[in-house]
């Protein structure tokens, strides 16, 4: 990016972060209403456009509470989602009762992966929670991706950093990739700094968001070690050395291709080629023949994708494809105590 064009856009930039700080001040004067859901609300979100980890966040805080014998609903906007309706509900808590593509593919990702929670896709997240509460009996609510949803009010605010993405955190948009000045950090009740394989990790991220909020507490860091090979479309299992060696054309339509290219070439693969498409992607005959031709231009018979993308790209695939998708786990490097305070929801 040239120097005029940087400085062009931090004028462009002025004006979107001016109305971030405005709407924020309009709440806390009481201008705009909040509202409250009957039962608490855990929110979980970021700063940053792209991804944080926030999925695998999400659905380790939801086994958390549902350890302590909560019910709980997950409360998600469903971001791409095609159907039309309002309110959707992805899971009653016992069975999936919509597909990715009317759910949203991170929803009915956190439906599969977390059985025992209701999940519930609109816009409106207050609307939606009234609307789970007329239908099922829930204690607790997970707010996915709401930490710059401020008119439902939240009992505990979650913002998750990636660590890998320090330059993320230097400007609002349209030059950086911040939604809300840096300072808005100072609404969490916890930092958790993610992708991080050892607390030092996260230590210049750290001291970023120290400058702009002197008042936040310890960080809890939290890392996405990959767990298993899971065959698309199949129900078999492989351990994460099992394509030690071999080489791979890998795909995914996730924030942050980047963090996944590293992830499969640190187990052992050689990545021939990554074809990396827009978030939240809908995959069609074309693409999936677009990633064979590639995988067959580079004599590759392997094909690798992230857990999200595994169930869209699914019925597009065909016996011979040997397509696998990373399964990752949440792991708590630092901070358990205090985050464990927090999903008690007695945080003193």
């Amino acid at each position: 990016m040239t120097p005029m064009l940087q400085s062009w856009l931090r004028w462009v930039g002025y004006p979107y972060e001016l109305a971030a700080r405005l709407r924020l001040w309009g709440y806390e004067q009481g201008w705009f209403q909040t509202h409250r859901l009957p039962r608490p609300v855990i929110s979980i979100g970021n700063l940053t456009v792209g991804g944080t980890g926030k999925t695998p966040v999400v659905m380790h805080v939801v086994d958390r509470l549902i350890a302590q014998g909560k019910r709980v609903a997950i409360l998600s906007r469903g971001y791409r989602r095609r159907s039309k309706a309002p309110q959707v509900l992805v899971s009653d808590g016992r069975q999936v009762l919509v597909g990715p593509e009317e759910a949203g593919d991170e929803p009915y990702l956190m439906a599969r992966r977390c059985p025992q929670a209701v999940v519930a896709v609109g816009a409106d997240r207050y609307a939606l929670g009234q609307w789970v509460l007329s239908r099922l009996p829930v204690d607790c609510f997970v707010l996915d991706d709401g930490f710059q949803h401020v008119q439902l009010h939240r009992d505990v605010n979650l913002l998750l950093v990636d660590a890998t993405d320090p330059a993320g955190l230097r400007a609002t948009l349209p030059i950086g990739r911040l939604r809300e000045p840096l300072s808005a950090a100072a609404r969490a009740s916890a930092v958790l700094i993610t992708r991080v394989d050892r607390e030092q990790a996260g230590n210049q991220i750290w001291r970023q968001l120290q400058q702009a909020c002197p008042t936040l507490s310890p960080p809890v860091s939290v890392g996405f070690p990959a767990e298993e090979f899971r065959r698309v479309g199949r129900d078999e299992r492989r351990p994460l050395d099992a394509f030690h060696g071999r080489s791979a054309v890998i795909f995914s339509g996730i924030g942050n291709a980047g963090s996944f290219h590293a992830l499969v070439a640190g187990l052992g693969i050689t990545v021939i080629e990554t074809l990396a498409f827009p978030d939240h992607v809908h995959y069609t005959d074309a693409m999936m023949e677009k990633i064979r031709a590639r995988a067959k231009a580079g004599g590759i018979d392997l094909l690798v994708t992230t857990e999200k993308d595994a169930d869209k790209v699914a019925p597009f695939l065909t016996a011979d494809d040997a397509c696998w998708a990373v399964r990752l786990r949440t792991q708590i490097v630092s901070g358990q105590e205090r985050l464990e305070r927090l999903l008690s929801l007695n945080p003193e």
